[in-house]
This record gives C-alpha cells, structure tokens and sequence, in this order.
C-alpha cells in the first residue's frame, strides 16, 4: 500500500497471553509487534477516558424523540449517506 512498511513498524496486534506464549505472532508471520492484554474482564465503561459517559437513553416510540438524561437530542438530516448504497452495516 502507500504507507509500506511503515504501519508494521507503528503498530501491534493484541493477543491473549496464551496465544503469545505459543508464539501466534512467528506462527502466523505477523510483522507486527505481539503484545499480550491483560485485565480485560476488569475493565468498564468508568475506564475509558475519553468515553464514559452512561446516560439514561428514552426513546418516544409516538414521536421518535431521543432524550439522554431527560434533554432532547436534535440534528440536522443527513444530506450525503456515502456507505448506504454498497455496504450493508448491520
């Protein structure tokens, strides 16, 4: 591609401790750096920095007005869909 070798070297691919002890990355001929994740079952939603936020979601299934913790959610219609006509996302 454009970026060459240059993504293998910015990148690593996440495995499971078992699968980096069997030595997945050498097995499988990944040129990227294997680590191992950890702690998995213990993270939440309270741990992600950036994106914690839990609210109370109502939708009016008369009106389709969509609340998170009781204030209405507006915008504007799309006026451009570029995937809708050659991907399915569901």
């Amino acid at each position: 591609g454009a970026y060459g070798r240059s993504v293998e070297r910015s990148a690593v691919t996440f495995v499971s401790a078992a699968a980096l002890d069997a030595g997945i990355g050498e097995a499988l001929g990944l040129a990227k750096d294997v680590l191992a994740v950890k702690n998995t079952r213990g993270v939440g939603k309270k741990d992600l920095i950036l994106n914690d936020a839990c609210p109370e979601i109502e939708v009016n299934p008369e009106t389709y007005e969509v609340r998170a913790d009781g204030e209405l959610l507006t915008c504007q219609p799309a006026t451009e869909l570029p995937m809708a006509q050659r991907y399915f996302l569901f």
